[in-house]
């Protein structure tokens, strides 16, 4: 018989194509991943890899056997949703990864909300920007992956992945109390001579994307994930930000002034793999988010 954890390594190998980068998705160490294939290979009697390099190929056992492992291991999901609906809830499990100003504002809530309709759900939090998340939710580490978009192209691999809309956040710029300007506050090219401080990477690419539609390249002084330090920083007098709703809405420093720029915003999405319906658990989870947190009062 199959062992389906070393499926899992099999695929996550075929898509990774390295069992080093294999070893790192999974967090394993790379002796745990070449011993679970080569088990694998003994439980199926044929070879499933070919080592290139510092690379791997699949044999045509090894294509055919991934093909069919990423079904089966969903056929395995909606069994355990199925045993879980017919146990009532009485216990269960999601896992969920968000970024963290959703775990500062919109998990709380939803959490409270299912301890109270549903003690039988275990909530296993885990803090991930959305790359991060995206990938846990791939190999089969959390079962909703809460994310941001900014409306760019997708990154990431989005194959057998179903996407949920929950809310859309208003970016705003972030500028010191005390400080005056020549243009119009809402407008970016008011800040084209300031200095800039970027958040995380897609944060950053987003920032400079859209300074770059309003004529200009952002002087960016200072870089940063924690938005907490991001207002203390505006607030000191070190430069101009550009925050998302939900970070605000966790913190907000006394020291700031928050200008909404009109058509800007970022949309917060669920993501379960495969198709719905979701474990019974995963199901509770996103229906709390969806009713705690449909209209956020935004800070202006």
């Amino acid at each position: 018989m199959i062992d389906l954890s070393r499926l899992r390594v099999l695929v996550a190998v075929a898509r990774e194509g390295s069992i080093t980068a294999a070893a790192e998705a999974l967090h394993y160490a790379q002796p745990s991943v070449s011993h679970h294939l080569a088990k694998l290979e003994t439980e199926v009697g044929v070879p499933l890899l070919q080592r290139m390099g510092r690379g791997i190929r699949l044999t045509e056992a090894g294509r055919l056997l991934v093909d069919r492992a990423e079904s089966i291991l969903a056929q395995v999901e909606s069994v355990h949703a199925e045993l879980d609906e017919l146990a009532g809830l009485r216990t269960g499990r999601v896992r969920l990864a968000a970024f963290p100003s959703a775990l500062a504002t919109l998990v709380p809530l939803a959490a409270a909300r299912i301890a109270a309709e549903h003690p039988g759900i275990e909530l296993i939090l885990r803090e991930a920007e959305p790359p991060d998340a995206l990938s846990a939710l791939r190999n089969n580490d959390v079962d909703v992956a809460l994310i941001f978009e900014h409306g760019d192209p997708p990154q990431g691999d989005r194959r057998d992945t179903t996407m949920t809309a929950l809310l859309d956040e208003p970016l705003y710029v972030v500028t010191p109390v005390d400080r005056t300007w020549d243009g119009p506050r809402e407008e970016l090219a008011t800040y084209a001579g300031t200095r800039w401080i970027a958040g995380c990477e897609r944060c950053r690419e987003h920032l400079i994307a859209a300074c770059g539609r309003s004529g200009f390249a952002p002087i960016v002084e200072f870089e940063t994930d924690d938005y907490v330090a991001v207002q203390a920083l505006v607030a000191a007098g070190l430069g101009v930000s550009l925050l998302p709703g939900l970070t605000l809405l966790a913190n907000r420093h006394p020291g700031v002034t928050l200008t909404r720029v009109p058509g800007m915003r970022r949309q917060v999405v669920a993501a379960v793999h495969g198709k719905p319906p979701a474990s019974r658990p995963a199901q509770v989870l996103l229906e709390a988010l969806h009713t705690t947190h449909t209209t956020p009062e935004w800070p202006l």
